[in-house]
């Protein structure tokens, strides 16, 4: 079994704002090996960005701050450094692709220069060196001419060619950890597969270890070896992506997959809909937060918040009535 690069306990935020205390992340827990992929799941609000922002120390403080809990990187304890040791580590060992690459590029600096920068921070290049780099980077994502494409500025390039700048930025250090949050969201389908398996290949070559953050569990179905599914600053079940499918455990992943539209159906199918609102975070959990939601709902759902348990081997779940889940989830959804 290879190595974790990432071990994350109990990690717990909150964000102080002036209508409370928003209980944004409760206690995650979870491990990633060297070269592994795994995504983590769950409708905005779940806590799945700030669950990441926290562990590489990108969290606004004031209002937000990260309560307790561990990460391990190769034996360090990301959240015992001091901003300057995080600086080192964050865009050199761990990055990350952003949602949105036209907010996260500065509209005002040319690509290469925003290309070059981390490379003459982290990795001591001379502006020559950093600058071929950057060429060689480009190239490597699909950037046509990229030699020539250096001194251009992000609103020349399409939305998909952004993404691909992002992805160049993030791997201009060969990161042992790459964190993707929802990098293709604001792309149209085509070019959201294209992203895709840009970042699978890189993967494979790279050898590096990828958290996908995303809200449709069908996106990641060949993409990661395993899943966590986020729920009011929960991790409400998590375990390898094929038991997760076939095997699933909790009504709120129930409801992801689904949700999920079936191109291969033989009949004409409604889509399945998760009834009620998302989960109020101003409240401190007291009981399953999925509760109000639940057609499997019962007093003690209401009474005690349940505790990630052992379904299967390498598989957890925060359901009382997993069993009865499970057995649902047989009768109508497959991988």
């Amino acid at each position: 079994m290879k190595t974790p690069v990432l071990d994350v306990k109990d990690l717990t935020t909150r964000f102080y704002t002036e209508d409370g205390i928003v209980y944004a992340v409760n206690g995650i827990s979870y491990t990633l090996r060297e070269g592994e992929s795994m995504a983590i799941v769950g409708e905005s609000g779940s806590g799945k960005s700030v669950g990441v922002m926290s562990i590489i120390g990108l969290i606004p403080s004031p209002p937000g701050k990260v309560e307790a809990g561990s990460v391990s990187y190769n034996g360090r304890d990301l959240l015992k450094l001091s901003p300057e040791e995080l600086r080192q580590i964050r865009g050199r060992e761990i990055a990350m692709i952003f949602q949105d690459p036209m907010t996260s590029l500065n509209p005002v600096l040319t690509v290469g220069r925003q290309l070059t920068e981390a490379l003459i921070l982290h990795l001591d290049m001379t502006q020559t060196q950093a600058k071929e780099r950057a060429a060689e980077l480009l190239s490597i994502v699909g950037i046509p001419n990229a030699r020539d494409r250096l001194e251009d500025y992000p609103h020349q390039f399409s939305g998909g060619q952004r993404q691909r700048i992002m992805i160049a930025m993030a791997l201009s250090c060969n990161p042992s950890i790459l964190i993707a949050d929802e990098p293709t969201t604001a792309l149209d389908v085509t070019i959201q597969a294209q992203i895709v398996e840009l970042v699978k290949k890189l993967q494979s070559e790279l050898g590096m270890a990828i958290i996908w953050i995303t809200h449709d569990l069908g996106v990641v179905a060949g993409m990661v070896q395993k899943v966590a599914v986020m729920y009011a600053g929960f991790i409400i079940e998590y375990g390898a992506v094929n038991d997760l499918y076939t095997r699933t455990s909790h009504p709120y992943t129930l409801g992801l997959l689904k949700s999920i539209p079936q191109v291969d159906a033989k009949e004409r199918t409604r889509l399945s809909s998760i009834e009620g609102l998302p989960p109020d975070l101003l409240q401190e959990p007291t009981h399953c937060p999925f509760a109000p939601r639940c057609s499997f709902a019962i007093d003690k759902c209401w009474a005690e918040n349940p505790p990630l348990l052992p379904v299967a081997p390498n598989h957890t779940s925060a359901c009382w009535r997993w069993e009865e889940v499970r057995n649902q989830s047989k009768a109508g959804v497959a991988a």
